[in-house]
């Protein structure tokens, strides 16, 4: 892999710019992709441009960009990893689309006109094996730079598949938002709704026998001419959710659910939906239960770590290891506290409750062979 500083001013940078939503946005002379199709959108408000600016006319430095050098692309070589915002901000201005300190660059004296065009950017570029970039923009992030994983991936991983995907996933209002509004935790444009159909999609994959993480799957598909299978896998997932858990009634419990799993396992059995929204109801007035987002996990799959029930606090516990004398209401041997748990003697799926008269202090050897049972 090969790391190297290229000279670049605000001159060169802003040069040909263009931006096109269906093309994307190009500068260096439209050697530079700035934004591909349907990546993330400027997210830049009024004062954080304005900043860019300010830094550039004091001759302050501008924090490093990052680009990816593309193998066989000699028409548009460049991407940008990372300074996305910081370009865009420098270009929208130089064409004149926002003002700072009430003046465009137009309305800048000519000496701040060339000096903001003779600034030299910091840039670092990278050109290398896809592993090497994934490891080396992985490690800048973690020292600092604003990328998110799923950004990092799509810097890696761009081709065809991704452009396409970024169609239905990455932008604000886009398909995969209006569908999953409120079944998807996230925003489009800091790319987790992609990122949750990928993940969904090698999870599928893996539970069909295949045994692929959401990387071996975009490295798979990079070079597929479009992300239709992806795109139709999150909508049948997320409708099958809809026509099964009425949104209307389970809104605040739905978001964030992983119903990719449950599709895989549940779609094709017919399920008694006025007996599951009854169990559900109750389950939502139980405050027993501290993740609501596991209650409808729960109700298919009666797996009560998907609820994360309430536990004993330390001062029950306290109490009933004294009231026991220190031992272990089953074994009945002589242990420390930090050596025993609290134990429901009425479990809660029998209407056992999280009270003292509810609590018996076993040794973590009792307790692990009572929950195994």
């Amino acid at each position: 892999m090969k790391i190297f500083p290229l000279s670049v001013t605000v001159r060169e940078l802003t040069e040909g710019f263009s931006d096109n939503d269906e093309q994307g946005v190009r500068g260096y002379g439209g050697r530079l992709d700035i934004r591909p199709p349907y990546q993330r959108e400027f997210i830049y408000n009024d004062k954080e441009q304005q900043a860019v600016i300010r830094t550039v006319l004091h001759g302050y430095p501008l924090n490093v960009m990052y680009w990816v050098k593309r193998s066989g692309d000699a028409e548009c070589p460049y991407e940008v990893m990372d300074g996305q915002q910081r370009t865009l901000s420098l270009c929208h201005y130089v064409e004149g689309l926002f003002s700072v300190d009430y003046k465009a660059f137009l309305n800048q004296p000519e000496d701040l006109r060339q000096r903001i065009l003779d600034y030299a950017l910091t840039v670092y570029v990278c050109e290398g094996e896809q592993s090497e970039q994934l490891e080396w923009f992985q490690t800048i992030n973690i020292a600092g730079k604003a990328l998110n994983e799923q950004e990092i991936r799509n810097a890696v991983y761009a081709g065809p598949f991704l452009s396409d995907a970024k169609r239905f996933f990455s932008k604000t209002n886009c398909a995969a938002y209006q569908l999953g509004r409120d079944l998807v935790d996230g925003s489009p444009i800091r790319q987790d709704f992609l990122r949750k159909a990928l993940e969904w999609m090698a999870q599928h994959l893996t539970r069909q026998g295949e045994t692929l993480s959401l990387v071996d799957y975009m490295a798979r598909h990079q070079h597929d001419p479009n992300a239709r299978n992806l795109w139709t896998y999150y909508e049948t997932v997320l409708r099958w959710a809809m026509a099964n858990f009425n949104p209307k009634k389970f809104k605040k419990i739905m978001k964030g659910v992983d119903w990719a799993m449950l599709y895989d396992n549940y779609h094709e059995q017919t399920l008694h939906i006025a007996a599951l929204e009854k169990r559900i109801a109750a389950l939502i007035m139980d405050d027993e239960i501290q993740r609501p987002k596991g209650i409808i996990p729960y109700a298919l799959t009666g797996d009560e770590r998907h609820l994360d029930l309430r536990g004993f606090p330390d001062r029950t516990k306290l109490a009933v290891y004294e009231r026991q004398q220190h031992r272990c209401a089953l074994c009945g041997d002589t242990f420390d506290f930090e050596q025993m748990e609290g134990d429901h003697i009425t479990p809660w799926r029998e209407g056992g409750r999280t009270t003292e008269a509810n609590c018996q202090m076993l040794c973590l050897e009792c307790n692990r062979r009572k929950g195994s049972k």
